[in-house]
């Protein structure tokens, strides 16, 4: 059976772009490939929610006819993309990956979605996710678990809880998805599936119309093939043009070896030092930085979110309704019932404390750097031992939630083309509110150790779904 090719794979947004003005191919064109791969992969994958193949098909015929009369939405007009399932858009369900009502919970159609559509995107439907976006590892029962592309054989984690669109990503169902990050819910997963993912600062984009986790830590992210098309995207959806390359010469990333490196997987350890290395060979300096209030993190994510996440669902939704939810959400989400709210408030004064002072972390460094997980994607088997799943969830999110506590913007590169078999990401934190210098360093870093393969797909070309 022979697969249509991913019609955004080998140049990008900029270079589909380019190709949809000069006649080259049409939205319609790609559209249809992208909803042709769906249909043959997604079975076996799981990516999607709801797939909107006539609407999609119907939105990216009026964008060729809009391009044809001389109207030019911008770089992001006609291209398909797919977006997380606590997302609303009008005409789709949204169930927020449970099987528990929260449509009033999540409203109307927000601000983000309005924009994708403004700039003339085309939404090909809704990717899975962790249920309520309360899962690093990406497994959740309510609505399946998509399955890692990496290996067709051994089901492997897609982390969490972007699960869907970081899956869609690497797999070629999209040119890019749209995804959101409370602990590490855009970067673990891109690291994990071997794409690009962008996490913003917390208030860059609103979160209406979004199903909220923790209202006060939920940000909305980017995963794309690359860093040229995630710094393509971004610029487009902030009305700007799209950031250059920094110079990797003089650039200082802050490297804590106390913390961010601990614990990993070999294989991780070997990629990220290949990485580094190639980045010293092109004029950056790696320095130490500690950053010792990171460790924070393990205490104040294991209380705020259940708590938080009781409070978005109300007590009385929760308990008449955990019974129909994913297990493991409901044990962590059941621990925020007994939790007092002078502890919760202690923690969160703290947070913010340390938030405020972390810019002195950055005095004379640019940015962090450290592997975005500390594992290799493992088999789902191994979290059937509920103690180890709880383990792991802590590992998973060791050096991706420092970002989110304290209110920073991060990005993830793939760096398995340095030695890995299986993904490993490469993380870059940068202060609040400098996404654009980010993604600068992120395309130099890009230019100096290249963009991460894809997986091959054909081994999912089955009917049955998994």
């Amino acid at each position: 059976m022979k697969l249509v090719a991913d019609p955004i794979q080998k140049d990008g947004v900029s270079s589909f772009a380019k190709r949809l003005r000069s006649g080259e191919i049409t939205s319609e064109e790609a559209t249809r490939a992208y909803l042709l791969r769906i249909e043959k992969l997604d079975p076996g994958l799981g990516a999607f929610q709801h797939v909107a193949a006539e609407r999609a098909v119907a939105t990216a015929r009026a964008m060729d006819q809009l391009l044809a009369s001389g109207v030019d939405l911008g770089p992001l007009m006609g291209v398909p993309v797919a977006v997380k399932d606590l997302f609303a858009v009008e005409g789709m369900p949204t169930t927020a990956g449970s099987k528990l009502e929260v449509s009033d919970i999540i409203g109307e159609e927000g601000s983000f979605v309005k924009r994708l559509k403004q700039a003339g995107s085309v939404i090909l439907g809704k990717t899975k996710t962790v249920e309520f976006a309360f899962g690093i590892t990406g497994v959740s029962t309510p609505r399946g678990t998509p399955w890692n592309p990496w290996d067709a054989s051994t089901r492997r984690l897609p982390a969490g809880s972007s699960s869907g669109s970081a899956v869609a990503v690497a797999a070629g169902l999209c040119a890019w998805a749209v995804g959101s990050d409370t602990g590490g819910s855009v970067r673990v997963p891109a690291a994990l599936c071997g794409v690009f993912g962008l996490k913003t600062t917390f208030g860059l984009w609103p979160t209406d119309g979004v199903c909220p986790l923790a209202p006060h830590l939920d940000t909305i992210g980017l995963l794309t093939k690359s860093a040229a098309d995630a710094t393509l995207v971004f610029g487009a959806l902030r009305g700007r043009k799209p950031a250059r390359p920094a110079h990797l010469a003089g650039i200082r990333f802050g490297r804590s070896q106390g913390y961010f490196f601990k614990n990993l997987d070999p294989t991780v350890s070997a990629c990220t030092s290949a990485a580094l290395s190639a980045l010293e060979k092109n004029g950056a300096q790696i320095v130490a930085n500690e950053v010792p209030e990171a460790p924070e993190r393990k205490a104040y994510f294991p209380v705020a979110l259940p708590v938080s996440l009781i409070a978005v669902l109300g007590r009385e939704r929760f308990l008449a309704g955990r019974d129909q939810m994913d297990s493991l959400v409901r044990a962590r989400t059941e621990k925020g019932l007994d939790v007092q709210a002078s502890e919760y408030l202690r923690l969160e004064l703290k947070r913010l404390r340390s938030a405020s002072n972390i810019t002195q972390r950055f005095r004379d460094v640019d940015a962090w750097v450290s592997p975005t997980a500390t594992i290799l994607p493992l088999p789902v088997a191994d979290l059937e031992d509920p103690q180890k799943a709880m383990t792991l969830t802590l590992g998973m999110t060791q050096n991706s939630q420092p970002a989110n506590y304290f209110n920073l913007c991060a990005a993830t590169l793939p760096i398995h083309q340095l030695g890995s078999p299986l993904p490993v990401g490469l993380q870059v934190i940068c202060p609040a509110k400098s996404e654009d210098r980010l993604l600068a360093i992120a395309l130099a870093i890009e230019n100096v150790i290249g963009k991460g393969s894809a997986p091959s797909v054909e081994g999912f070309l089955r009917t049955n779904a998994r």
